[in-house]
């Protein structure tokens, strides 16, 4: 079994500003969608890293209400090829002329409702680097895999066969979110020291995958899972972790704020 407590990394990116990442899955409609969008674009004032990811149908409406703004725009997911006949699929390509710059690939939700493989995320993964966004990679185990004691190897699993024989050149940026499954939608964070060493397990993945200077300078982690204002900080003070990807927290206005405040 990995020995993450043998990790020993450097101190890097400090100088890197949080990023909240918002997931509204399929939770809000086009109009729901817009008048929350432009309440998080008229008070969201704090200096970090917003980025928001509303279901397809809103993105267009919710990039026209950010443009001008800081906050920034990501797609829920991307399907493996440029173009061709895949009914309802949405390309890479397709998202960033929408003024995506983000995307999220490989949540638990889709793996475990749409059968998304290993293998499918990594073909969305190059599929988002090369169109020019930034992969949110999602990683983390079931609750069946950790009481096996399987989590690390399912860590770096995931990272690894998201990641391997791809190239991450100096301008491209790739952020990995670990997200346990079974405390997602639970209202119950993982103890933030126990994020802390799935972290380090992913960084030490990625070193085994990357130069060194790249891993350091083009990879950023972040933590999902029952995010809200009470327990932020405790995740985003920890070392080498970059920020937060939010569910249904980020869906109210006064607690996504309130979780912008507490990073």
């Amino acid at each position: 079994m990995y020995n993450s407590k043998a990790i020993i990394l450097p101190n890097f990116m400090s100088d890197i500003k949080p990023i909240v990442i918002a997931n509204w899955k399929m939770k809000l409609g086009l109009q729901e969608a817009k008048s929350l969008a432009s309440d998080i674009k008229n008070k969201v004032t704090a200096q970090i890293e917003v980025a928001v990811c509303p279901s397809f149908i809103s993105l267009t409406e919710v990039g026209k209400i950010f443009s001008g703004s800081n906050i920034k725009l990501g797609g829920q997911d991307c399907f493996w090829e440029a173009n061709g006949a895949f009914t309802g699929e949405v390309s890479a390509k397709e998202l960033k002329e929408v003024g995506c710059e983000f995307v999220i690939l490989g949540h638990s939700e889709r793996r475990k409702y749409l059968g998304e493989t290993d293998e499918m995320v990594h073909k969305k993964v190059s599929q988002a680097l090369a169109a020019g966004l930034m992969p949110i990679i999602c990683v983390g185990e079931t609750f069946e895999q950790r009481q096996q004691g399987a989590k690390d190897y399912v860590l770096i699993q995931q990272t690894t066969k998201a990641l391997e024989g791809l190239e991450i050149n100096a301008s491209q940026q790739v952020i990995i979110a670990y997200e346990p499954v079974w405390v997602i939608g639970s209202g119950q964070a993982i103890d933030p020291n126990e994020a802390a060493a799935a972290h380090q397990v992913i960084y030490q993945s990625l070193f085994d995958l990357f130069p060194s200077d790249i891993v350091k300078n083009n990879f950023r982690i972040v933590y999902g899972g029952s995010v809200d204002e009470t327990n932020v900080s405790d995740f985003t003070n920890l070392d080498k972790t970059s920020g937060v990807l939010v569910g249904g927290a980020s869906l109210n206005i006064n607690d996504f704020l309130a979780i912008i405040k507490n990073v």
